[in-house]
Protein backbone atom coordinates (compact mmCIF):
# COMPACT_ATOMS: atom_id res chain seq x y z
CA UNK A 1 0.00 0.00 0.00
CA UNK A 2 1.26 3.46 -0.64
CA UNK A 3 2.76 5.37 2.07
CA UNK A 4 1.45 9.16 1.25
CA UNK A 5 3.55 11.73 3.00
CA UNK A 6 2.46 14.60 4.23
CA UNK A 7 3.80 18.00 2.38
CA UNK A 8 5.31 20.67 3.17
CA UNK A 9 3.20 23.34 3.92
CA UNK A 10 4.93 25.67 6.92
CA UNK A 11 8.86 25.86 5.93
CA UNK A 12 9.71 26.90 2.57
CA UNK A 13 5.95 27.30 0.98
CA UNK A 14 5.11 29.47 -1.54
CA UNK A 15 3.28 32.37 -0.75
CA UNK A 16 -0.33 30.58 -2.63
CA UNK A 17 -0.11 26.23 -1.65
CA UNK A 18 0.28 24.10 -4.32
CA UNK A 19 -3.28 22.99 -3.82
CA UNK A 20 -2.76 19.83 -6.01
CA UNK A 21 -0.50 18.68 -3.39
CA UNK A 22 -3.15 19.02 -0.68
CA UNK A 23 -6.42 17.50 -3.00
CA UNK A 24 -6.49 14.00 -4.28
CA UNK A 25 -9.22 12.03 -5.64
CA UNK A 26 -9.75 10.25 -2.69
CA UNK A 27 -7.95 12.14 0.36
CA UNK A 28 -7.75 15.84 1.33
CA UNK A 29 -4.88 17.13 3.91
CA UNK A 30 -6.15 18.84 7.03
CA UNK A 31 -3.65 22.30 6.69
CA UNK A 32 -6.91 23.05 4.36
CA UNK A 33 -8.81 23.75 7.09
CA UNK A 34 -6.36 25.21 9.42
CA UNK A 35 -3.65 27.31 6.89
CA UNK A 36 -4.59 31.38 7.31
CA UNK A 37 -3.14 31.23 4.00
CA UNK A 38 -5.76 29.48 2.51
CA UNK A 39 -8.60 30.90 4.09
CA UNK A 40 -7.76 34.38 2.59
CA UNK A 41 -6.98 32.82 -0.91
CA UNK A 42 -10.58 31.40 -0.57
CA UNK A 43 -12.39 34.98 -0.22
CA UNK A 44 -10.74 36.54 -2.94
CA UNK A 45 -11.53 33.03 -5.22
CA UNK A 46 -14.61 31.64 -3.98
CA UNK A 47 -16.23 34.40 -2.45
CA UNK A 48 -14.77 37.62 -4.30
CA UNK A 49 -14.36 36.44 -7.84
CA UNK A 50 -17.34 33.63 -8.02
CA UNK A 51 -21.11 33.67 -7.70
CA UNK A 52 -22.16 34.07 -3.92
CA UNK A 53 -25.76 33.47 -2.60
CA UNK A 54 -26.49 36.92 -0.70
CA UNK A 55 -30.37 36.24 -0.15
CA UNK A 56 -33.92 35.86 -1.45
CA UNK A 57 -36.23 38.61 -3.04
CA UNK A 58 -38.85 38.13 -0.83
CA UNK A 59 -37.10 39.50 2.22
CA UNK A 60 -37.02 42.69 1.31
CA UNK A 61 -40.35 43.35 -0.69
CA UNK A 62 -41.01 46.98 -0.66
CA UNK A 63 -38.89 49.81 -1.91
CA UNK A 64 -36.71 50.78 0.90
CA UNK A 65 -36.86 47.27 2.78
CA UNK A 66 -32.74 46.17 3.13
CA UNK A 67 -31.21 43.52 4.75
CA UNK A 68 -27.60 43.14 5.42
CA UNK A 69 -25.52 40.10 4.97
CA UNK A 70 -21.88 39.21 4.25
CA UNK A 71 -19.85 37.96 1.30
CA UNK A 72 -16.91 36.19 2.92
CA UNK A 73 -15.80 38.96 4.91
CA UNK A 74 -17.64 41.88 2.48
CA UNK A 75 -20.37 43.21 4.26
CA UNK A 76 -22.87 44.35 1.95
CA UNK A 77 -26.69 45.69 1.96
CA UNK A 78 -29.36 43.56 -0.33
CA UNK A 79 -31.53 46.27 -0.91
CA UNK A 80 -35.11 46.60 -3.03
CA UNK A 81 -34.58 50.73 -4.81
CA UNK A 82 -37.26 52.50 -5.53
CA UNK A 83 -37.55 51.66 -9.43
CA UNK A 84 -38.15 47.41 -8.04
CA UNK A 85 -34.49 46.88 -9.03
CA UNK A 86 -32.89 44.51 -5.86
CA UNK A 87 -29.98 45.90 -5.51
CA UNK A 88 -26.61 44.26 -4.01
CA UNK A 89 -24.23 47.47 -2.01
CA UNK A 90 -20.98 47.12 -0.42
CA UNK A 91 -22.04 48.20 3.51
CA UNK A 92 -19.02 50.48 3.84
CA UNK A 93 -19.13 53.99 3.87
CA UNK A 94 -17.04 55.26 0.89
CA UNK A 95 -15.73 57.98 2.57
CA UNK A 96 -13.73 56.77 5.51
CA UNK A 97 -14.65 53.12 5.43
CA UNK A 98 -17.33 53.11 8.44
CA UNK A 99 -19.78 50.65 8.76
CA UNK A 100 -22.52 51.96 7.19
CA UNK A 101 -25.61 50.24 8.00
CA UNK A 102 -25.01 48.37 11.55
CA UNK A 103 -28.80 47.05 11.52
CA UNK A 104 -29.29 42.99 10.48
CA UNK A 105 -32.82 44.69 8.53
CA UNK A 106 -34.92 47.48 8.36
CA UNK A 107 -36.07 49.95 5.59
CA UNK A 108 -34.43 53.44 4.23
CA UNK A 109 -34.92 55.88 1.90
CA UNK A 110 -31.14 56.25 2.19
CA UNK A 111 -28.21 55.34 3.92
CA UNK A 112 -26.65 57.44 5.76
CA UNK A 113 -22.99 57.22 7.85
CA UNK A 114 -22.91 57.77 11.19
CA UNK A 115 -19.76 59.21 11.24
CA UNK A 116 -19.42 62.11 8.61
CA UNK A 117 -23.25 62.18 7.74
CA UNK A 118 -22.26 61.17 4.17
CA UNK A 119 -25.93 60.07 2.49
CA UNK A 120 -26.00 57.56 -0.40
CA UNK A 121 -29.29 56.56 -2.53
CA UNK A 122 -30.61 53.23 -2.68
CA UNK A 123 -28.65 52.47 -6.24
CA UNK A 124 -25.55 53.29 -3.99
CA UNK A 125 -25.06 56.93 -5.31
CA UNK A 126 -23.30 59.90 -3.30
CA UNK A 127 -26.33 62.12 -2.52
CA UNK A 128 -25.23 63.86 0.58
CA UNK A 129 -22.28 65.67 1.89
CA UNK A 130 -22.23 67.98 4.85
CA UNK A 131 -20.47 70.58 4.86
CA UNK A 132 -19.95 71.28 0.95
CA UNK A 133 -17.38 73.81 0.97
CA UNK A 134 -15.13 71.23 1.65
CA UNK A 135 -15.85 69.29 -0.84
CA UNK A 136 -12.92 68.32 -3.65
CA UNK A 137 -14.03 65.00 -5.57
CA UNK A 138 -16.77 65.03 -8.10
CA UNK A 139 -19.49 62.77 -6.06
CA UNK A 140 -19.95 60.19 -9.15
CA UNK A 141 -16.86 58.96 -8.18
CA UNK A 142 -17.54 58.40 -4.52
CA UNK A 143 -20.38 56.13 -4.52
CA UNK A 144 -20.70 52.87 -2.77
CA UNK A 145 -18.79 49.58 -4.04
CA UNK A 146 -21.22 47.39 -6.39
CA UNK A 147 -20.86 43.66 -7.03
CA UNK A 148 -19.91 43.65 -10.90
CA UNK A 149 -23.04 41.77 -11.55
CA UNK A 150 -26.43 40.63 -9.52
CA UNK A 151 -28.40 38.27 -11.20
CA UNK A 152 -31.84 36.95 -9.42
CA UNK A 153 -33.04 33.21 -10.38
CA UNK A 154 -36.49 32.60 -8.66
CA UNK A 155 -35.95 35.12 -6.35
CA UNK A 156 -32.95 33.57 -5.15
CA UNK A 157 -30.12 36.97 -5.32
CA UNK A 158 -26.58 35.87 -6.31
CA UNK A 159 -23.41 38.11 -6.78
CA UNK A 160 -20.19 38.33 -7.96
CA UNK A 161 -17.33 41.12 -7.59
CA UNK A 162 -15.73 39.66 -11.06
CA UNK A 163 -17.49 41.27 -14.29
CA UNK A 164 -15.25 38.04 -15.96
CA UNK A 165 -17.04 35.31 -14.05
CA UNK A 166 -19.27 32.76 -16.33
CA UNK A 167 -23.10 33.97 -16.15
CA UNK A 168 -25.10 32.86 -13.76
CA UNK A 169 -26.79 29.78 -15.02
CA UNK A 170 -23.59 28.37 -16.42
CA UNK A 171 -22.12 28.37 -12.77
CA UNK A 172 -25.06 27.13 -11.28
CA UNK A 173 -25.57 24.13 -14.24
CA UNK A 174 -27.77 21.30 -12.34
CA UNK A 175 -27.99 23.60 -9.16
CA UNK A 176 -30.88 25.34 -11.13
CA UNK A 177 -32.94 22.39 -11.20
CA UNK A 178 -32.56 21.75 -7.40
CA UNK A 179 -33.65 25.63 -6.56
CA UNK A 180 -36.70 25.06 -8.96
CA UNK A 181 -37.31 21.88 -7.53
CA UNK A 182 -38.19 23.19 -4.10
CA UNK A 183 -39.60 26.35 -5.24
CA UNK A 184 -42.06 24.50 -7.50
CA UNK A 185 -43.63 23.05 -4.21
CA UNK A 186 -45.62 26.28 -3.84
CA UNK A 187 -48.46 26.13 -6.47
CA UNK A 188 -47.76 30.13 -7.31
CA UNK A 189 -44.12 28.63 -7.88
CA UNK A 190 -42.63 31.50 -5.28
CA UNK A 191 -41.36 30.91 -1.93
CA UNK A 192 -40.62 33.49 0.48
CA UNK A 193 -38.21 34.19 4.15
CA UNK A 194 -40.40 35.76 6.02
CA UNK A 195 -39.66 33.49 9.76
CA UNK A 196 -36.87 35.13 10.94
CA UNK A 197 -33.34 33.89 10.78
CA UNK A 198 -31.63 31.78 13.36
CA UNK A 199 -27.27 31.79 13.51
CA UNK A 200 -25.46 29.23 14.80
CA UNK A 201 -21.63 29.55 15.57
CA UNK A 202 -19.05 26.75 15.00
CA UNK A 203 -15.92 27.18 15.80
CA UNK A 204 -14.45 25.63 12.89
CA UNK A 205 -13.26 26.37 9.41
CA UNK A 206 -16.36 27.09 7.01
CA UNK A 207 -16.00 24.04 4.39
CA UNK A 208 -16.93 21.69 7.28
CA UNK A 209 -20.67 22.87 7.27
CA UNK A 210 -21.18 21.79 3.25
CA UNK A 211 -19.34 18.59 3.86
CA UNK A 212 -21.30 17.52 6.52
CA UNK A 213 -24.70 19.19 5.41
CA UNK A 214 -24.10 16.81 2.35
CA UNK A 215 -22.56 13.89 4.42
CA UNK A 216 -24.91 10.70 4.81
CA UNK A 217 -22.77 8.10 6.27
CA UNK A 218 -22.71 10.03 9.68
CA UNK A 219 -26.53 10.73 10.88
CA UNK A 220 -27.14 6.74 12.11
CA UNK A 221 -24.17 7.51 14.73
CA UNK A 222 -24.03 11.30 15.05
CA UNK A 223 -28.16 11.84 14.96
CA UNK A 224 -28.72 8.56 17.10
CA UNK A 225 -30.48 10.48 19.96
CA UNK A 226 -32.51 12.78 17.38
CA UNK A 227 -33.50 9.58 15.40
CA UNK A 228 -34.98 7.45 18.38
CA UNK A 229 -37.01 10.73 19.50
CA UNK A 230 -38.93 9.66 16.13
CA UNK A 231 -41.59 6.93 15.49
CA UNK A 232 -40.53 4.16 13.17
CA UNK A 233 -42.48 4.95 10.64
CA UNK A 234 -41.81 8.67 10.52
CA UNK A 235 -40.05 10.47 6.92
CA UNK A 236 -36.60 10.26 8.89
CA UNK A 237 -37.20 6.58 9.28
CA UNK A 238 -34.40 6.01 6.03
CA UNK A 239 -31.61 7.69 8.25
CA UNK A 240 -31.63 4.37 10.39
CA UNK A 241 -31.82 2.16 7.84
CA UNK A 242 -29.32 -0.41 7.22
CA UNK A 243 -26.87 -0.29 4.16
CA UNK A 244 -29.21 -2.65 2.66
CA UNK A 245 -32.23 -1.29 3.02
CA UNK A 246 -31.66 2.52 2.49
CA UNK A 247 -32.53 3.96 -0.97
CA UNK A 248 -31.39 7.34 -1.10
CA UNK A 249 -28.22 8.42 -3.09
CA UNK A 250 -25.35 10.54 -2.91
CA UNK A 251 -25.15 12.77 -5.38
CA UNK A 252 -22.32 15.06 -7.30
CA UNK A 253 -23.98 17.15 -9.93
CA UNK A 254 -20.79 18.94 -11.04
CA UNK A 255 -19.59 22.61 -10.51
CA UNK A 256 -19.19 21.54 -6.36
CA UNK A 257 -23.29 21.44 -6.30
CA UNK A 258 -23.75 18.16 -4.80
CA UNK A 259 -26.95 16.72 -3.42
CA UNK A 260 -28.35 13.99 -0.71
CA UNK A 261 -31.07 12.62 -2.68
CA UNK A 262 -33.93 11.23 -0.59
CA UNK A 263 -36.95 10.92 -3.66
CA UNK A 264 -36.45 7.39 -3.75
CA UNK A 265 -36.94 6.53 -0.13
CA UNK A 266 -40.97 8.45 -0.58
CA UNK A 267 -43.02 6.73 -2.36
CA UNK A 268 -46.57 8.57 -1.16
CA UNK A 269 -46.82 12.28 -1.56
CA UNK A 270 -45.79 14.23 1.33
CA UNK A 271 -43.94 11.54 3.03
CA UNK A 272 -41.32 14.26 3.19
CA UNK A 273 -43.22 16.82 5.49
CA UNK A 274 -44.50 13.85 7.49
CA UNK A 275 -48.48 13.75 6.43
CA UNK A 276 -50.34 12.30 4.38
CA UNK A 277 -52.44 13.90 1.25
CA UNK A 278 -55.34 13.29 3.23
CA UNK A 279 -54.10 15.39 5.88
CA UNK A 280 -53.42 18.19 2.80
CA UNK A 281 -56.75 18.80 0.07
CA UNK A 282 -56.01 21.77 -0.31
CA UNK A 283 -52.21 21.55 -0.71
CA UNK A 284 -52.67 18.75 -3.38
CA UNK A 285 -55.86 20.54 -5.57
CA UNK A 286 -53.76 24.11 -5.80
CA UNK A 287 -50.84 21.40 -7.16
CA UNK A 288 -52.87 19.60 -9.46
CA UNK A 289 -54.86 22.71 -10.94
CA UNK A 290 -50.76 24.24 -11.53
CA UNK A 291 -48.89 21.13 -13.06
CA UNK A 292 -51.53 18.67 -13.69
CA UNK A 293 -52.18 15.42 -11.80
CA UNK A 294 -49.65 13.38 -12.72
CA UNK A 295 -46.78 16.30 -12.33
CA UNK A 296 -48.36 17.80 -8.89
CA UNK A 297 -48.17 13.92 -7.80
CA UNK A 298 -44.82 13.40 -8.65
CA UNK A 299 -43.32 16.40 -7.60
CA UNK A 300 -45.09 15.86 -3.74
CA UNK A 301 -43.47 12.55 -3.60
CA UNK A 302 -39.96 13.72 -4.88
CA UNK A 303 -40.13 16.40 -1.91
CA UNK A 304 -37.72 19.18 -1.84
CA UNK A 305 -33.96 19.20 -2.58
CA UNK A 306 -31.54 18.63 0.21
CA UNK A 307 -28.21 20.18 -1.63
CA UNK A 308 -25.50 22.63 -1.25
CA UNK A 309 -24.83 25.21 -3.88
CA UNK A 310 -20.81 25.87 -3.79
CA UNK A 311 -20.14 27.53 -2.05
CA UNK A 312 -22.33 29.13 0.49
CA UNK A 313 -25.92 27.88 -0.24
CA UNK A 314 -27.86 25.00 1.20
CA UNK A 315 -30.98 23.73 0.15
CA UNK A 316 -31.90 22.04 3.85
CA UNK A 317 -35.56 20.33 2.36
CA UNK A 318 -37.89 22.76 3.90
CA UNK A 319 -34.92 25.20 4.68
CA UNK A 320 -32.56 27.43 3.35
CA UNK A 321 -29.13 27.78 4.97
CA UNK A 322 -25.99 30.27 4.47
CA UNK A 323 -22.60 29.14 5.10
CA UNK A 324 -20.98 32.15 6.40
CA UNK A 325 -16.63 32.14 6.88
CA UNK A 326 -15.79 34.55 9.80
CA UNK A 327 -12.32 33.10 10.08
CA UNK A 328 -10.10 30.35 9.44
CA UNK A 329 -11.73 28.12 12.31
CA UNK A 330 -14.78 30.10 12.57
CA UNK A 331 -18.06 30.26 10.96
CA UNK A 332 -21.86 30.98 11.08
CA UNK A 333 -24.51 28.65 9.62
CA UNK A 334 -27.89 30.55 8.92
CA UNK A 335 -30.87 29.13 8.34
CA UNK A 336 -34.53 29.67 8.16
CA UNK A 337 -37.75 27.56 6.80
CA UNK A 338 -38.56 27.62 3.37
CA UNK A 339 -42.26 29.15 2.84
CA UNK A 340 -44.53 28.40 0.12
CA UNK A 341 -46.41 31.19 -1.44
CA UNK A 342 -50.50 29.88 -2.28
CA UNK A 343 -50.84 26.61 0.80
CA UNK A 344 -52.74 26.86 3.53
CA UNK A 345 -51.86 29.16 6.51
CA UNK A 346 -51.68 25.85 8.39
CA UNK A 347 -49.10 23.84 5.92
CA UNK A 348 -46.53 27.16 6.28
CA UNK A 349 -46.82 26.69 10.38
CA UNK A 350 -46.03 23.15 10.11
CA UNK A 351 -43.11 23.93 7.95
CA UNK A 352 -41.52 26.23 10.75
CA UNK A 353 -42.32 23.78 13.59
CA UNK A 354 -40.40 21.12 11.84
CA UNK A 355 -37.66 23.32 11.36
CA UNK A 356 -37.11 24.53 15.14
CA UNK A 357 -37.62 20.60 15.91
CA UNK A 358 -34.71 19.66 13.76
CA UNK A 359 -32.45 22.94 13.49
CA UNK A 360 -33.43 25.75 16.08
CA UNK A 361 -31.47 26.41 18.83
CA UNK A 362 -32.83 23.39 21.22
CA UNK A 363 -32.80 20.91 18.50
CA UNK A 364 -30.69 17.57 18.21
CA UNK A 365 -28.72 17.75 14.76
CA UNK A 366 -27.00 21.49 15.27
CA UNK A 367 -25.88 20.64 18.62
CA UNK A 368 -24.80 17.24 17.38
CA UNK A 369 -22.95 18.47 14.40
CA UNK A 370 -21.48 21.29 16.04
CA UNK A 371 -20.08 19.28 18.77
CA UNK A 372 -18.23 16.89 16.08
CA UNK A 373 -17.22 20.02 13.93
CA UNK A 374 -15.42 22.04 16.21
CA UNK A 375 -13.72 18.10 17.35
CA UNK A 376 -12.67 18.15 13.77
CA UNK A 377 -11.30 21.82 13.75
CA UNK A 378 -8.96 21.17 17.16
CA UNK A 379 -7.42 17.52 15.65
CA UNK A 380 -6.80 19.39 12.35
CA UNK A 381 -5.37 21.86 14.19
CA UNK A 382 -2.48 19.35 15.90
CA UNK A 383 0.35 17.27 13.63
CA UNK A 384 -2.58 17.11 11.00
CA UNK A 385 -2.25 14.85 8.11
CA UNK A 386 -4.56 13.60 5.60
CA UNK A 387 -8.26 13.01 5.35
CA UNK A 388 -9.72 9.83 3.76
CA UNK A 389 -12.60 10.37 1.29
CA UNK A 390 -12.27 6.91 -0.55
CA UNK A 391 -15.47 5.34 0.76
CA UNK A 392 -17.57 4.13 -2.04
CA UNK A 393 -15.61 5.22 -5.14
CA UNK A 394 -15.78 1.69 -6.44
CA UNK A 395 -19.91 1.65 -6.61
CA UNK A 396 -20.60 5.08 -7.75
CA UNK A 397 -22.12 5.24 -11.44
CA UNK A 398 -22.35 8.20 -13.71
CA UNK A 399 -25.41 9.42 -15.55
CA UNK A 400 -25.56 12.28 -17.28
CA UNK A 401 -23.34 14.26 -16.05
CA UNK A 402 -23.42 13.46 -12.69
CA UNK A 403 -21.70 10.77 -10.28
CA UNK A 404 -24.07 8.70 -8.04
CA UNK A 405 -23.04 6.97 -4.97
CA UNK A 406 -24.96 4.89 -2.27
CA UNK A 407 -26.20 7.82 0.51
CA UNK A 408 -23.40 6.66 2.67
CA UNK A 409 -20.75 6.98 -0.04
CA UNK A 410 -18.31 9.84 0.33
CA UNK A 411 -19.23 11.27 -3.49
CA UNK A 412 -20.18 14.36 -2.03
CA UNK A 413 -17.47 15.45 -0.47
CA UNK A 414 -15.12 14.48 -3.53
CA UNK A 415 -17.27 16.46 -5.51
CA UNK A 416 -17.16 19.14 -3.25
CA UNK A 417 -13.30 19.20 -3.46
CA UNK A 418 -12.58 18.05 -7.26
CA UNK A 419 -14.32 21.59 -8.04
CA UNK A 420 -12.64 23.50 -4.74
CA UNK A 421 -9.37 22.27 -6.66
CA UNK A 422 -10.60 24.07 -9.97
CA UNK A 423 -12.02 26.80 -8.40
CA UNK A 424 -8.68 27.93 -6.46
CA UNK A 425 -6.45 27.27 -9.35
CA UNK A 426 -8.26 28.86 -12.33
CA UNK A 427 -6.46 31.89 -13.51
Amino acid sequence: METIQDPQVSQGAPARPAYADLIRPDAVHSSLYTDPRIFEDEMTRLFSRGWVFVGHDSEVPQAGDFVTRMLGLEPVIMVRASDGQVNVLSNRCSHRGNLLVPLEHGKARAFTCDYHAWSFSLSGDLIGVPLKGGEEKDRSTLGLRKPARTELFHGFVFATFDDGAPPLREHLGAAADLIERSVFLSPQRKIKLGAGWVKQHFACNWKMLPENATDGYHAPFTHASFLRTFASDSQYEMLAQGEDQRKSKAIDWGNGHVALEHAPSYEVPLRWLGITEEKAPEYMSAMTREFGADEARRRLTDGPAHAAVFPNLFLGEMNIGIFQPVSVNECVLWHTPMLLEGVPPELNTRIIRQSVAAMGPASFLLADDSIISERQQVAAGGLGGWLDLSRGTSREVRSSGAVIGHISDETTNRGFWSHYLRAMQAG
